[in-house]
Order: structure tokens, then sequence, then C-alpha cells
């Protein structure tokens, strides 16, 4: 039951992408916490400051040994990053209370600059204060939806705390992929058997197998597509807690989940590129990588990603152009794309079914001039009006790369990075 091909499951975890990239909803790590807290799974306590006149009452009432104090926004790297103040730090831990409003107080109403935000970062409107845990042990849970199993599938992994790719693809066995009936509780025998595969041991094994089934129960209950727990932790007291989660909904169910769409966070919390790729009709999701992407269809643009790492490059983000993309779309998408200051090359991949391929190659082009584009481009079209695509392409004055296939664009692209 347990044992699924390493290859299913790498094509599993790649479809985690394609979930959050379609997915509008976007909730701060409190807020997904709240859920977990609703549900009754075991989190870290906490409490969040908004620099009002309510945070020392609210500090009052929470006493820890030691505090975890983290800013609130939707990126990575929040512990290396910067404040536009000078501030240095996105998460510090502290044993004393008055440091934690200090701490808070240079957080909030600045933009935090990390890795993974634009140049000007992310405005901090909240922070959230934890009971800091002393971790034992890290392990990997997650429940998604998926396409292949039509229904929910675990992914279960030993290997907590890091890249769950990277573990998938350098020891595969240490990842269990297990499919779900979402019309009925999850199996005791198998809750145990995951719990004992995460090198849980003792009283923690039944511990453990609660917890699984409270996320499950929950992500049933919220219409969820992915509930991703990383680390699900042992702490040095026996406790079981989700420490880190990341939730995706289905947008189909906003009618009877409007308490949690309501949750969505403002437009100024956000990251201005998805902000503006969505005024533009635009679906933008900025990742870690170095070669922009520029797609149309959600599922091509996986295939992009995948094969641009398959050849030995990282994808800067996903950009979907859709299926009724105009020459002004792909301006605005160029923009998105070059704003990024981890972009070193751009790779167009299109399909023109109701794409017409002759308005993507003048959009490029147009796009191309008016940027002073510097870095490398390669543009692979197929479809629709294709040959008068190319010689667009071609009369365009511009060193513009082109591929035959999508194998031989992600090979240009990343032999031009090196």
């Amino acid at each position: 039951m347990m044992n699924i091909a390493a290859n299913t499951l790498r094509q599993t975890i790649n479809k985690k992408f394609t979930v959050q990239q379609v997915r509008h909803l976007n909730l701060l790590e409190f807020q997904s916490k709240d859920l977990l807290q609703k549900y009754n799974v075991a989190i870290q306590k906490f409490k969040v400051l908004d620099n009002s006149s309510k945070d020392v009452e609210v500090l009052k009432q929470f006493e820890c040994p030691e505090y975890v104090v983290k800013a609130q926004i939707l990126a990575g790297g929040r512990g290396k990053g910067v404040f536009d103040n000078g501030f240095k730090g996105g998460v510090h831990i502290t044993t004393k209370k008055d440091d934690v409003l200090s701490l808070s107080k240079k957080m909030i109403g600045n933009r935090l600059i990390t890795k993974q935000t634009p140049k000007s970062g992310i405005m901090v409107k909240k922070v959230m204060v934890a009971r800091s845990v002393n971790i034992v042990r890290e392990t990997y849970l997650c429940i998604l939806l998926d396409r292949e199993h039509n229904g929910p599938v675990l992914i279960a992994s030993p290997a907590g705390g890091v890249d769950i790719e990277a573990v998938a693809e350098e020891t595969p066995e240490k990842i269990k992929t297990i499919p779900l009936n979402i019309d009925k509780p999850i199996p005791h025998e198998t809750l145990v058997e995951v719990a004992k595969f995460l090198e849980f041991k003792g009283d923690t094994i039944e511990t453990c197998a609660q917890e699984i089934q409270k996320l499950f129960d929950l992500f049933k209950a919220v219409d969820a597509v992915q509930i991703e727990i990383n680390p699900l932790a042992e702490t040095d007291k026996g406790e079981v807690i989700s420490v880190d989660a990341k939730l995706n909904f289905d947008d189909n169910a906003q009618y009877r989940q409007k308490e949690i769409f309501a949750m969505d966070i403002s437009e100024e919390e956000a990251d201005p590129r998805e902000v503006e790729a969505e005024k533009h009709n635009l679906n933008y999701v900025a990742m870690d990588g170095n070669i922009g992407c520029l797609v149309n269809g959600a599922g091509l643009a996986m295939a992009t990603m995948d094969i641009i790492k398959l050849n030995g490059g990282e994808p800067a983000n996903f950009l979907d152009v859709g299926g009724g993309v105009k020459e002004d779309q792909v301006l605005k998408a160029f923009e998105i794309l070059t704003s990024d200051p981890k972009v070193k090359g751009i790779l167009v991949n299109v399909f023109g079914g109701i794409v017409n391929c002759a308005t993507i190659a003048n959009g490029v082009v147009a796009a191309s001039k008016k940027l002073s584009l510097n870095v490398p481009l390669v543009v692979r079209l197929e479809g629709t009006n294709v040959e008068e695509a190319r010689k667009i392409l071609q009369n365009s004055g511009l060193p513009i790369q082109t591929a035959a296939d999508l194998d031989d664009a992600a090979q240009k692209a990343v032999a031009a990075l090196n």
C-alpha cells in the first residue's frame, strides 16, 4: 500500500507547485496556525502583535521561558532578511518579554527584504510571537490532491525541515506516498505505520497517528488542496507539533469557506509582482531560481519548470499568460520578470492553440526593445501562425535564440547562463 515508485512521487511533488500556482488565497503563518488550532492540531502557543495599544495586554497574558518573534509576510528567508529601516532579521529569539515589544516595533510598519521578495521588500503589518520549543527531531508530512490518484495522497518523510524535493531526488527511500479515501478516516493501522516510518517511538507513535488524522480532518473540512507540515516535530517533552504549516485551498469552495477567504492578505502585504500580474490577468508566482519563465497554461508551465530542472537549471518563477493573451500583457509579463534581480535569463515557451504565436512574437520583440533587455532570451513557439511568428523573431534584429522543441529550449536557456 505504501510503496509507490519514486518517479510517481516526484510527479506528485511537482504537482504541488501547480496547486500553489493556480490558487489565489494567501494566508500568513499565524492565520494557518489559527486554522490548525481550531481543529485541535498541536501547535506552539502564539500571540499576534500589530503595534496597537492592545499589544502590552496581549503579552501580559503570554508567559514563556523563551519567545520566537517572527515578522508575518509571504516570503521565505525572513531570518536573514533586512528591513528598510536597517534592522536585521525577521525572526528573533529572546527570553525577555520587554524585548518582544521592542523587536516587534522595529518590524511592524517597515518593509522586510529577503531573497524571495522584490527589491523594495514587503510591508510587515503583524508579528507572531510563539512559544519556543526544544525540537528533538524534524519530520515532513503533506496531504494534497493528486490527479493521478483521483483524490488526496499523504506524503511522509523522516527527513523534515529541509527541501523535500532534494530528499525525493537524493534519498527516495526516505519518502512514502499513500493514497487516501476522502470519504473515510485514515485506517488506524496506516496511521501507526506512517508514524513508525517517521521514526516516532513509544507513546509518540500514537500521538503522531492522532495528529495525522486531525490534519486529514482539517484538509476535508476546509476544502484544502494542500496541507504541508514542515517540520512535524518531536519535542524534548514528547510532544508532536506542527511547527510550520502551508495551506492552499480550492477557489471553487469560496462560497462555503467565506470565513477563510475573508482572511486573505491585503495587496500591501503581498508580493507586488503577484499583485501587478493579477491586475493584468496573469498568474505569477516567484520562486528561487534564475531562469524566468513565460508560458501559456499551467500544465505546460509545470512541464517547462521540470525540464529546466532536469537540464541543471532552476526556474525563477511560474508565469502563465493564459489563452487570450494580448501584446500589452506580454510586455507586462516581461516587466514583471525583469523586476526580479535573480533573473539572469528568460525562457518563453508557448503552444499556440487559442493563442496566436504571432501575437506572442510581436509582444516579445516590443518588450525586448522597450526594456532594453540585457539577459539571454530563448523562445520556443509552436502552433497557430508559428511560421509568421518565427519570421517576426528572425527579422527583429535582436539576439533572440529560437528553439525547435521544449528540451532544446531548456538546454539553450541553461547553457546561456554557464
